[in-house]
Parts: C-alpha cells; structure tokens; sequence
C-alpha cells in the first residue's frame, strides 16, 4: 500500500516539511528535530516490515492488546496511578469510552460496580469529586457523567442526582458567565464546556444557567484564531475544542471568528509527522488527535451554514489518512495502549484520546453523505465518537432519550415553592 508518510522517505519531502531553524538552533527546535527522527525511524521500520511480509495488510489496530489493557485497568491500577487519585472519574471515563470505540463490551457485574463506584464520588451538595471524601469539580463531574452514559443502564443514570448538580451548576457560575472549576477555584473555558456537556446530556439546561457565558467564551479567542483558557491567554488546543464545543451546545456558535478558527487549527496538523500539536511552535502529540481533529466537524457543521463558504462533501478539512498514519505507525505501544509520540509510556489518558482522533479521521458524516476513511487493515476501524461530547453516538441518543422525559429540576423547584 501506498502511504502518505512514506515520504518521510523521500529526500525532496524531507528538504520541503522538516523542521528548519535558520542555524539558529534553540532548545525548542532541537527537540523537534529529535522527535522528526523518530517518526522517521518508526516509519522506515514500517516500511522494511511491508517489504517483509507483502501479504500483510498494514497497518494494523492491535485491538486485543489494547482491550487487554484497558480491561485490565477497570480492575486494578497499579502503585504509579497514585498520582491521579484526584482522577478517578476520569479513568473510569478514559477506559470505557476506549473499550466503546474498540465496540468491546463490558460485562453486567463491571457496569455496576463502576456506577456505584461513581455513586461514591458524587457530593451531597452536587457534582462529583475526583474521588470519594473529595470536593467537587467540574472536570470529573463531565467525566463522571460521560462514564455514566457510556454505561447506558437505569442504574448507571439514576446515579446522577439532577437536582443537586444543577445547584452545583449553578454555584460554580460567575456573573459575567464564565464558570469556576470548584468552589474558590479558577475560571476558565474548560467550566464553560463541562458545565453546558453535563448540563445538555442530563437535561437541566437553562437560559439563567448560561446567561452570558457565549460571550464571556468568545472573549477567550485569541489573534491566532484559537481559543485561550482565559481572555487574554494561548491558544490551546484543549481550549479551542472547549470553546468551539460549548458554543455548539449553547446554539451560539455565530459569534465566534470561525474562519479565523478553522485557519488556526488547520496549521496545527504537523507537516512531517502527520499528527497535530497542541499550541503554535510545540511538539505533535497523540491526544490532540482528539482535541484538534474533534473541532474540524464542528468547524465544518458551522461553515456549511454560511451562504458564502464552498465546502467538500466528502472530508473533513485536515489531512485523515496522515493523522490515521501518525496514531497507527507511531502511537501503538507494544503490548498494548497509545502514547504520546514515539518512545513516550502508554497511558489511559492517550489511550482514549488517541483513538477518539482515529475515529473521527476515519468517519465522515456531512449533511446527508456518509464516508469512510480507513486505511490498513479493515478490522482498524472504530465506532464513530459524539464529536461534542467525545461519548459514541448511539450513548447519546440512548441518554438524550432517557434523560428527556425527566422533569426539569426548575420546574420541580417551582411546583414545591407553588405547593408551599
């Protein structure tokens, strides 16, 4: 087969696409030249392996190596997680959605101790903690109930104490509408999306609750065309995804720079690797596969409601088959899992990430057309992910419906105050 990065093979591509620092050289460019080298020498390893084994059809998802490691995870974690015990919403929620894009089930006992596991992190005044005893937070409040939903059972939402969480919601709000990610804690574009995800997908969105808050996330975007955690900062890639994400949620998307979005994002998909780098002048990494790739049918669902954009049918507007080259080729660890970039350890939080940007490289779902962009092996090919909530699409539908024929708990509070 014929692959795109093969021409980090070819002398005149390489003359054209790598890093040149003007013999300047910096600490910045000399790590991007010692990362460049190891993409190449992953890719002519590749390339030696198809001239091996020409009945072959590579690349190839290690699948089973994969689900071995995350299965693996959902039971047991060992002494070097400590770390993240202030994270354990988010790998109940890194695992499971891994295992639903691989389309692994996850046996009936499983579900439920991880729903009540979760049931343990949720606070009593709303929300949910990174672990049990702790105090609630936005971000493994979103992972918490992403995991919930991905579990789809009556036991799995019942967890989700509605009422509570929006009072949480509700706390965390600021008056010029941006979000605080706990009590006393930090503003930024990260609250704005993890409080309107949750907020959408258990169905107790209001106007009072997001009052504001568009505008407060259109001041987040910078010149560069990207969005910022915060006016006045970086663009990031994690934060242009928030940014665009929870914009798409609130129905409020026309007041951002999407043009100037859609430029930003487009020159982070790197050249020579293939993958995407997080910031202008940083590194290609595994999971902005995600945080980058996800934003593009985003972009693309709002340009297409624009009179004077002409847009392709049949493909997002980065490069699919390089950024499937850089996850399949570079980003498998041995044994199971996805890095970072060549010679970086497995972890969840890749794992999860790194495959979500597969999935949506390899899915293409514009208006009515439908495409598939899958290269290698056919047994590669993932469920396709929720591009706003990261969570597959049917655990959407499934908790869209669910949730939809709850009563609000607005409505519930003014009934009481009606009855009293």
């Amino acid at each position: 087969m014929e692959l795109h990065n093969f021409r980090c093979c070819d002398p005149s591509f390489e003359e054209k696409c790598r890093n040149k620092d003007d013999g300047l050289p910096t600490f910045s460019s000399e790590e991007q030249d010692e990362v460049e080298d190891a993409v190449k020498k992953q890719f002519l390893n590749f390339k030696h392996r198809l001239e091996v084994d020409t009945e072959c059809i590579l690349p190839i998802l290690n699948r089973e190596d994969h689900i071995a490691f995350l299965k693996k995870g959902l039971v047991h974690l060992s002494s070097s997680y400590e770390c993240l015990d202030a994270s354990r919403p988010w790998l109940c929620y890194w695992i499971l959605h891994a295992l639903e894009l691989l389309d692994e089930p996850v046996n009936d006992e499983t579900i439920s101790q991880v729903a009540q596991f979760l049931g343990k992190c949720q606070c009593k005044d709303g929300g949910f903690a990174g672990g049990p005893g702790q105090y609630a937070h936005l971000a493994p409040t979103y992972a918490a109930v992403n995991a919930l939903c991905i579990l789809g059972t009556e036991e799995a939402f019942r967890v989700i104490d509605r009422e509570t969480l929006y009072d949480f919601l509700m706390r965390m709000r600021t008056s010029h509408g941006s979000f605080k990610m706990h009590e006393g804690g930090e503003e930024d574009i990260r609250g704005a999306y993890c409080a309107a995800s949750v907020a959408r997908l258990t169905n107790i969105i209001t106007s009072k609750l997001f009052d504001g808050t568009p505008e407060w996330i259109v001041r987040c975007q910078t010149y560069e065309g990207g969005f910022a955690g915060c006016p006045g900062m970086e663009a990031h890639g994690g934060y242009s995804f928030c940014g665009i994400a929870a914009l798409t949620l609130l129905n409020k998307t026309n007041l951002c720079d999407i043009k100037n979005l859609l430029r930003w994002t487009v020159n982070r998909q790197m050249k020579y690797e293939g993958g995407f780098q997080g910031r202008t002048n940083k590194l290609v990494d595994g999971c902005y596969s995600f945080w980058q790739g996800g934003a593009f049918p985003l972009i693309h669902m709002v340009l297409t409601m624009q009179d004077d954009v002409a847009l392709s049918a049949e493909n997002w507007l980065f490069h699919q088959k390089a950024l499937q080259e850089y996850i399949l080729v570079c980003c498998q660890f041995p044994g199971g899992g996805l890095i970072d970039k060549p010679g970086r350890v497995r972890d969840y939080y890749h794992t999860s990430y790194c495959l979500s940007g597969l999935s949506v490289a390899q899915h293409f779902a514009g208006g009515k057309l439908s495409h598939i962009y899958n290269i290698g092996h056919e047994n590669n090919m993932l469920r396709s992910t929720h591009p706003v909530y990261n969570v597959c699409v049917d655990k959407v539908v499934h908790a869209d419906l669910y949730f939809r024929q709850l009563e609000h708990p607005s409505q519930k509070s003014e009934d009481m105050k009606d009855q009293s």
